[in-house]
């Protein structure tokens, strides 16, 4: 039942590159459609409630088919997925940029949602095959963590720049020479999957229906709240069966032999920790990227493109943050300390981000609450997915990072929905009166300031109760048989991971 991928040939370091280019593709898809959407609406001729979907139909299905994509690597080999999942990202984006109809739009940002599910923990899954456990993997995991970390920022960068100088289109079509190079080159770098007989044999496809439209609904109605209203059928209905659907799930695999989510895995302390500090790094940074880019355009007056390079110092930060840091952090502190202490950072820069916004305001009054909030996502989104995969078997590691990457989904759509909602709350002024920048400008801090008080209050919460042994001179945590979402041991005691669920590395010197 597992697929396992000997040790390349090719230098790791060539590896490595072909999969952090793969999660950077995945990473600047996130958001770099969102400075390209009024454009988009104009010349597909988007309703303003439809208009919507171009970003939300990738983050339904990203989010519902994380769990099965997890799954299908982990028992179909993780070399034969990544290459159909790249294929389909890039046929997709080819299909988005030539799109003249909303439903084709619509459809192909579907299919890019499939895409993703099935090549982020794939990804993941073969980091952690690939790399030897400790110092190597370690690394591998921070030069992952920066590609994701700074695909994220860059995404609206590069959108900015591509709507401003070859129009909308181009923000699906550098998808396919990026896909088709990967695809190229993959042959090259990583072996076959050695797959067992026994692949398809109990294989739990019931399960994964469950599972995906479970989640797939309750991202569905988080995304219909705002647009179609908290109460109306279309979102509480959604959630509602969806959070059926998913107890429906959890019954079915307790009692299966072979279940798509292994209940033992949801013991493990890492990977809790991971869950938690993903969901609220994800929300946060979600409703923090709207907040940031609505002020720069709507009071600022930043175009497209200006708005796009604003971003620049937040991609480099987070991509400094995500590697020698998060390592270092790691080494020093463990999972759980070195996770509430980036959130608790992301928090403060947020926080100084808060009252630097206002009505005649500047950039570089930003930069302070920038530059904090880039070194705690930076170092984030690394450590939560290291912390993920940590101790759990290779076989294991895809629906390990796969429930890690769920989490990150409905965070940032609970996250965006929440923070939407503080920010737009007191600008219905009613008679059709148009809210002034001032007004503007207190909804973004409202909005803000949750995003702050939760990032911090969790990241204290997080450092103080579920930290890891401190590590000095003793054996550190660090990401085991996976890179990514995944959960790691059980527990033998507080904090104390069990026996062989850790490597031996020494303690960073001083």
């Amino acid at each position: 039942m597992t697929a396992s991928v000997p040790r390349p040939r090719p230098g790791l370091g060539l590896v490595l590159a072909l999969l952090a280019f793969a999660e950077f593709m995945i990473a600047i898809d996130y958001n770099i459609v969102y400075v390209a959407l009024p454009d988009i609406g104009r010349e597909l001729d988007f309703s303003a409630q439809s208009l919507q979907w171009v970003v939300s139909a990738y983050a339904v299905t990203f989010g519902g088919l994380l769990l099965l994509g997890g799954r299908t690597a982990d028992r179909l080999g993780p070399r034969r997925i990544f290459i159909s999942a790249v294929g389909v990202y890039g046929v997709s984006s080819l299909v988005g940029g030539l799109a003249s109809e909303p439903w084709l739009l619509i459809t192909a940002r579907t299919a890019q949602g499939v895409g993703g599910a099935l090549l982020f923990p794939t990804i993941l899954t073969l980091i952690n095959i690939i790399f030897p456990a400790g110092a190597e993997r370690t690394r591998a995991l921070a030069t992952w963590g920066a590609a994701g970390g700074g695909g994220l920022a860059a995404g609206a960068l590069l959108g900015g720049v591509l709507t401003n100088y070859l129009g909308w289109e181009w923000v699906f079509f550098v998808n396919v020479p990026v896909a088709a190079l990967i695809i190229a080159v993959t042959p090259r770098l990583l072996p076959p999957d050695t797959l067992r007989d026994d692949r398809y044999a109990g294989f739990d496809l019931t399960g994964g229906l469950l599972a995906t439209a479970g989640v797939a609904l309750i991202v569905f109605g988080l995304v219909s709240g705002p647009d179609a209203g908290w109460l109306s059928v279309r979102a509480t209905g959604a959630i509602a069966l969806g959070v059926v659907l998913s107890v429906a799930f959890a019954v079915l695999e307790l009692r299966l032999r072979n279940p798509l989510l292994p209940p033992r895995l949801l013991r493990y302390r890492s990977l809790a920790t991971a869950v938690l500090a993903v969901f609220v790094f994800s929300g946060t940074l979600a409703g923090e990227y709207f907040l940031f880019t609505t002020y720069l355009q709507n009071v600022l007056g930043y175009s497209p493109l200006e708005a796009g390079l604003a971003f620049l110092p937040l991609t480099l930060i987070s991509m400094a943050g995500a590697g020698p840091l998060a390592t270092a952090a790691v080494g020093r502190l463990g999972f759980g300390a070195t996770l509430g202490i980036a959130l608790f950072l992301c928090g403060v820069g947020i926080g100084l981000l808060v009252p630097a916004m206002s009505p005649d305001g500047s950039y570089p009054a930003l930069l302070p609450g920038i530059a904090v909030w880039g070194i705690g996502g930076g170092i984030a989104f690394t450590v939560c997915f290291s912390a993920a995969g940590h101790g759990v078997a290779v076989e294991e590691q895809g629906v390990a990072n796969a429930v890690a990457s769920t989490s990150q989904q409905i965070g940032s759509a609970v996250g965006l929905a929440v923070i939407v909602a503080v920010a737009n709350s007191g600008l219905d002024l009613g008679g059709g009166a148009v809210p002034s920048a001032a007004d503007v400008v207190d909804g973004l801090r409202a909005g803000g300031l949750v995003s702050a008080i939760t990032a911090a209050t969790i990241g204290v919460f997080i450092a103080l109760v579920l930290r890891d042994r401190p590590s000095t001179g003793v054996p550190v945590p660090v990401p085991a048989q996976a890179p990514a979402p995944a959960p790691a041991p059980a527990p033998a005691g507080p904090g104390l991971p069990r026996p062989g669920d850790r490597e031996e590395i020494p303690a960073p010197r001083s």
